[in-house]
């Protein structure tokens, strides 16, 4: 009897070191980040010139889980007054990165998409906060970083105008086109050898049978396509506009020049550029010096013309078609000396300019 009591005494106590150790198992070990998420800017500033490239990198070390598999790793993204309080990043956008890969790079537009989905208003600046995600049979979180981010209004794309004319033969299809540069605010530059009538109309297609716009009398445009061509002021180089919004039309004859004392006629005399029919640019060769600066401006006024913005793109100071903006910069040159400077305005949705140091 004795014997039998020691027997069950020592079933029971392997049993009971048999139920720790299994509890002992299943108890899941901690894992964690062992260092923070990094991002190679503290602040960046979008424009349509960064679309394509990359403007930020997040970086982070391998979390080791127990278990040898793949790790997910999903990036997350908040505003910084939804990272705390109770219900913290449950507001999150979350970007999956994928099994064991350990960056995330960021290209101009889908950042700036992200941070206008986000609450960034176009053109401000505010603050994204990130952390990443690892998963395995559990989720550990990085360290949050924050992103300061300057957005910018992606221009809508809008379909092109064509303005065949009596200068062209009326031809749709072989027709300059006209771009929206604002939202339904057309504008192109034609040239129009002298000799013929001035009369041109604008098609939405290469063809005459969709919309067409002529002259609805007083300024206004007509869809009427029984209506009288529109009428340039001259031969010459014509800025022509359509206002999809108001119905309303312009025409301007251009000749243009450079100004500035960058230039060799200082603030006071318009250094004049010539047209070349065949290659459709301006062009003159000046001397110009590194310490002042210059810009492009038509028929010697400030009514039209043009500086760079802040990426040194080519861009309206003054224009009676989108108006005056004060953000436009002067040109400058990068060393004084002879240079060939060409103004280019035959491609409505890529104005540039160059200089060509001789």
């Amino acid at each position: 009897m004795k014997k039998s009591i020691y027997l069950f005494i020592i079933l029971c106590a392997g049993l009971f070191q048999s139920c720790k150790k299994e509890r002992e198992l299943t108890v899941l070990k901690s894992v964690s980040f062992s260092s923070s998420l990094t991002a190679n800017k503290s602040a960046v500033i979008l424009s349509s010139a960064t679309d394509t490239s990359s403007v930020v990198t997040f970086s982070w070390p391998a979390v080791s889980f127990p278990i040898k598999a793949s790790v997910t790793y999903t990036l997350e993204v908040d505003v910084p007054a939804d990272t705390v309080g109770a219900a913290a990043w449950s507001k999150a956008t979350s970007v999956a990165v994928g099994n064991d890969v350990l960056s995330k790079s960021y290209k101009g537009k889908d950042l700036n998409d992200l941070a206008l989905s986000m609450g960034i208003a176009s053109g401000a600046t505010g603050n994204l906060v990130f952390r990443v995600k690892a998963y395995q049979d559990r989720a550990t979180y990085s360290k949050a970083v924050s992103l300061s981010v300057k957005t910018y209004q992606a221009q809508a794309v809008y379909p092109l105008l064509y303005i065949p004319g009596d200068y062209q033969g009326w031809s749709p299809s072989t027709a300059p086109t006209a771009a929206a540069l604002l939202p339904k605010i057309y504008e192109a530059y034609i040239y129009i050898p002298a000799g013929g009538t001035n009369y041109f109309k604008m098609t939405s297609a290469k063809d005459w049978d969709h919309i067409n716009y002529g002259d609805g009398g007083a300024g206004k445009i007509s869809v009427d396509g029984n209506a009288a061509g529109l009428i340039a002021p001259a031969s010459g180089y014509i800025q022509v506009s359509v206002n999809l919004n108001t119905n309303t039309w312009s025409a301007t004859k251009t000749t243009w020049s450079i100004l500035g004392d960058a230039s060799p006629g200082g603030w006071s005399t318009d250094t004049q550029l010539v047209y070349n029919t065949a290659t459709q640019v301006w062009t003159v060769t000046a001397d110009m010096v590194s310490t002042g600066s210059f810009k492009f401006r038509a028929n010697n006024a400030w009514t039209i013309d043009f500086g760079v913005d802040a990426n040194g793109k080519l861009a309206y100071a003054d224009s009676p078609v989108f108006g005056y903006n004060g953000t436009v910069n002067n040109i400058t040159v990068p060393s004084s000396g002879n240079y060939t400077i060409t103004l280019d305005l035959h491609d409505p949705s890529n104005y540039n300019y160059k200089l060509k140091k001789n």
